[in-house]
């Protein structure tokens, strides 16, 4: 979810008009209201690219009358999840589904992001190695080690391992350990270099 988080408008604002701060915002909204899919990208996309936004001189403005598209439609879209809900039909549904059906959904979901998530892993290895190693540790060997803490590791690994390997990440930017990396590793590696921290309000 983080990573839909961060990545989604890190693709799309600018390509709206917005700027740093705008990404920020948008981050900052996506954690709190909804969450992100990959689902909205491409009639995202396809709003960013409509003729009528194409006149607008003013790229803050041009953002803004964008970001109104997808709020609109997700709020229609919504409306059949209101109906659905409130009708009961859901609970209705869910009765006739057995657990397993989820199994397909979730293997589905997850061959979907493999190919967005291991290659973002190799373009900054330092980086991405550690996640993947402490994201094991924390999930399949710690909850085995400490039994009073089992479910809390079992729950929040990503949450525990995230900021740690950020922390990491953050004091390789300041050590200078990219000084003399490509450009291309320093895009990739550097915490600093989109800005998020310093243009959040």
């Amino acid at each position: 979810m983080l990573g839909t988080t961060v990545i989604i408008p890190t693709a799309l604002v600018l390509q709206m008009g917005g700027n740093n701060e705008d990404k920020a915002v948008v981050i900052q909204t996506l954690l709190a209201a909804i969450g992100g899919s990959y689902t909205f990208v491409v009639p995202t996309i396809s709003i960013i690219l409509a003729g009528r936004y194409a006149n607008e001189p003013n790229p803050h403005t041009k953002f803004l009358r964008i970001m109104r598209g997808p709020h609109g439609a997700l709020i229609v879209v919504s409306a059949l999840q209101i109906i659905v809900g409130f009708s009961g039909l859901g609970r209705t549904v869910a009765r006739y589904l057995s657990p397993l059906s989820a199994a397909p959904l979730v293997m589905l979901v997850g061959f979907g992001l493999y190919e967005l998530g291991f290659p973002s892993v190799a373009e900054c290895v330092e980086i991405g190695l550690p996640e993947l190693i402490l994201l094991v540790i924390f999930s399949m060997y710690l909850p085995h080690a400490i039994h009073m803490m089992k479910s809390i590791f079992d729950r929040f690994a990503v949450l525990f391992t995230i900021p740690i390997v950020w922390l990491y990440a953050y004091l390789l930017t300041v050590g200078d350990a990219y000084r003399n990396a490509p450009p291309k590793t320093q895009f990739h590696c550097r915490t600093d270099h989109f800005r998020l921290i310093g243009g959040a309000p």
